[in-house]
């Protein structure tokens, strides 16, 4: 039976309807043009604050303000075009900027701090009392356990919802790379049912938000079966007319066949999912490309050890220029066959969710 009435994901006062998080996308990938357009439609757009100031032209005493900068710059933007629409940011953990950014999210005022690559368990100290939802991304139940005894303990709160991402999502993925490989990751309907239990045992209900490999509407009706509230998509904001990154960048996800995704080792220590290029073969085969770090941009990266710097190449994927780099992608990337309004992306998710529900 075909359901008239859309779904909504409420995290405390916001309400998103149709149920979907725009994922955000790093660098430069999600930006304030593709937030607005997302958020117009009722859903939640999301900027990716990594890697938003100029690479190539910024330095180690620079680096801070410059990104401050960029990431002002899209929020105002985002804003300006979706007034009304529920715009979010993503800081992710390991950044070594990430309290300065995070403050800018505060400054700002943006409707929700999603936070990953780590886990956020200061977060709430940057609010300075204002109403701005936190919504962690975790890969199991016991990382969401840990976040929420230390925000209970230090800050009396919870979070406002919380993102569980699977193994089928694209870029890095907080799973082993021989679980990956393997393919011995917990799937993401298993994680989204350990993650509902978990969270009916707190003291308020909390919106578990499935992310990872949801490519149609009939996914999202799957996911809320399960008790979920809503879900997260990123790697079909791609291939939108209002996705902020170069042609070329999207031309591949629509040029991608089923085996062109594979898991790498990433210089941060995670492993991500690419999309098979050139570059990614002189990699596995241990090529090197030798650079001179001038930012430090994640704590997690020594550069006298690493070999290639990954905001180099994702600063030049996101210009198209995929000579020294490679596309991060979802496992449906291949799935994807053109490059559409998110308007007309939305309305498409929207008829299959409620067609299955």
């Amino acid at each position: 039976m075909t359901s008239t009435t859309m779904p909504a994901l409420h995290i405390g006062n916001l309400k998103i309807s149709p149920p979907i998080i725009q994922g955000a996308m790093g660098v430069r990938v999600s930006r304030g043009g593709l937030a607005a357009a997302v958020a117009n439609e009722g859903c939640a757009g999301m900027i990716a604050s990594v890697g938003l100031g100029d690479y190539e032209h910024s330095s180690t005493d620079t680096f801070v303000a410059v990104n401050n900068d960029a990431l002002r710059a899209e929020i105002r933007k985002a804003r300006t075009l979706a007034p009304t629409g529920v715009i979010g940011v993503n800081v992710m953990v390991v950044l070594s900027n990430f309290a300065e950014l995070v403050t800018v999210c505060v400054e700002e005022n943006v409707d929700m701090i999603v936070c990953g690559s780590g886990l956020p368990l200061d977060l709430p100290k940057y609010l300075n009392g204002k109403n701005i939802k936190l919504v962690p991304i975790v890969s199991s139940a016991r990382a969401l356990s840990l976040i929420c005894r230390k925000w209970k303990q230090n800050y009396d709160r919870l979070p406002d919802a919380v993102i569980v991402e699977g193994p089928e999502a694209g870029g890095h993925l907080g799973y082993s790379f021989d679980d990956l490989t393997r393919n011995e990751a917990p799937t993401l309907e298993q994680l989204v049912t350990e993650l509902v239990a978990f969270t009916a045992t707190l003291d308020r209900p909390l919106p578990v938000i499935a992310a990872g490999g949801i490519f149609d509407g009939a996914d999202i009706a799957r996911f809320l079966k399960l008790g979920a509230a809503g879900v997260q998509m990123a790697t079909r904001f791609v291939c939108t007319d209002e996705c902020d990154v170069d042609q070329r960048f999207k031309q591949a996800y629509i040029d991608a066949k089923k085996e062109d995704t594979v898991i790498i080792a990433s210089p941060v220590g995670l492993p991500g999912r690419v999309i098979k290029s050139t570059f990614v073969s002189r990699v596995q085969e241990g090529d090197t490309v030798p650079f001179l770090c001038r930012h430090h941009c994640l704590r997690t990266c020594d550069p006298n050890t690493v070999p290639y710097c990954i905001a180099k190449v994702l600063d030049d994927a996101s210009r198209g220029e995929f000579e020294d780099a490679f596309v991060f992608a979802g496992s449906n990337a291949y799935r994807c066959t053109e490059i559409v309004p998110v308007k007309k992306l939305v309305g498409q998710l929207s008829a299959e969710l409620l067609a299955n529900i």
